[in-house]
């Protein structure tokens, strides 16, 4: 993606923006040590990521040998490719919430107490890797992995726009688009805020889902039940060994299973 680090730079200036305007309006919506944090766990995502696109893109060309239909590169193929993509994301970030397994890599990017754009980079080190398989069926159906690896990068980048509190609502585009009003909701510890808003790109996903739910009052963002510790490796690791705990304590096969992929409790 020849011009990748034209967009990095372009939303690293809007987290600097927002900052600098958060100091200056005294908001209280970042903080110092929270910040570095969040850098900190993008830094140590950088790794992980690489390891798991060495992986999963062999694996897509692999799947794409198998594709059903060649598809044309016309406008409207790249417009279905959005709309596959981000369909697929919704499943892999629903199941991210529901699955314990899938939980356990997750969790780290909801434990701030904070809500700024850099919360974007709390990222997990181990996401890249649970998230592999909800993708395979996009080669499947003709889509060229290196347009599958855009379309994927494209989402991330307008994710990252929505960890912010600076946009309160966006009228009509509300009902068709994930918005930053929409993800504070996601982000949010209260009751009739968990396990809602899933999309990436798109809300329609959750409206047809029934996994939607607007904005009432202003969340209380972090977890239900916040960890231990923040240092770094708490963070990362401190649900994966819980939960290696709780399956190692269980004497039968079919416990163990039940509790990989039932929901976090």
């Amino acid at each position: 993606m020849p011009h990748a680090p034209y967009i990095a730079g372009g939303l690293a200036g809007l987290l600097l923006l927002e900052a600098l305007t958060n100091a200056w309006l005294r908001r209280g919506w970042y903080d110092l040590r929270d910040t570095l944090q969040n850098l900190k766990m993008a830094l140590g995502n950088i790794a992980p990521a690489l390891c798991a696109r060495l992986v999963a893109v062999p694996i897509a060309y692999a799947l794409y040998t198998l594709r059903l239909w060649d598809l044309p590169t016309h406008p409207w193929v790249f417009v279905a490719l959005v709309l596959a993509e981000d369909h697929c994301y919704y499943w892999f970030h629903r199941a991210s919430h529901r699955v314990n397994l899938l939980w356990a890599a997750h969790l780290p990017h909801h434990s701030s107490t904070r809500y700024n754009l850099s919360t974007a980079l709390r990222l997990s080190w181990t996401t890249p890797w649970t998230g592999i398989p909800f993708w395979w069926v996009l080669p499947i159906l003709g889509f060229h992995p290196l347009w599958i690896v855009t379309a994927q990068a494209a989402s991330l980048a307008f994710q990252f726009c929505l960890h912010t509190q600076s946009v309160d609502r966006l009228g009509p585009l509300e009902w068709v688009f994930n918005t930053p009003s929409h993800h504070r909701v996601h982000h949010g510890a209260n009751a009739e805020y968990i396990d809602r808003n899933f999309g990436g790109i798109f809300i329609v996903w959750d409206r047809l889902y029934g996994t939607f739910e607007a904005e009432a009052r202003r969340p209380r963002f972090g977890l239900v039940h916040p960890l231990p510790s923040e240092s770094l490796i708490t963070v990362q690791f401190c649900t994966w060994r819980r939960l290696l705990r709780d399956v190692t304590a269980l004497t039968s096969l079919k416990g163990r299973l039940l509790r990989l992929v039932g929901p976090p409790q």
